[in-house]
């Protein structure tokens, strides 16, 4: 499924665009400091762990618990995860690809 076209304007592919050019982790925490709040940035990573979470199959109970997020915004999640651009399922999975390679690299190291 494709993004919403609702998003895409000149604005937003500006910013899509400058995210691209970030080249380690160090220059995204540095730009994301500048343009979001510390809150913001905090939301946006529980709504990633809820999505691991809920990929898991955790409880409601559980996520709430350990993100400290409402059961709406799980649900809103959920609902992405499910219905969504495949965003969620786009990185979740990339991130899953990429622990099975650091994982493999180390296989045999003690």
């Amino acid at each position: 499924m494709s993004s919403d076209e609702r998003l895409q304007n000149p604005l937003n592919d500006a910013l899509v665009e400058a995210v691209l050019l970030l080249k380690s982790k160090e220059e995204c925490y540095r730009f994301f400091e500048d343009i979001a709040t510390v809150a913001e940035i905090k939301a946006l990573a529980q709504r990633l762990e809820v999505a691991k979470m809920l990929q898991r199959n955790e409880t409601y109970t559980a996520i709430t618990e350990r993100t400290g997020v409402s059961t709406a915004t799980i649900s809103r999640v959920k609902r992405c995860l499910n219905f969504g651009a495949d965003g969620y399922q786009l990185i979740l999975r990339r991130l899953k690809e990429q622990n099975a390679q650091k994982n493999d690299g180390h296989e045999g190291e003690a």
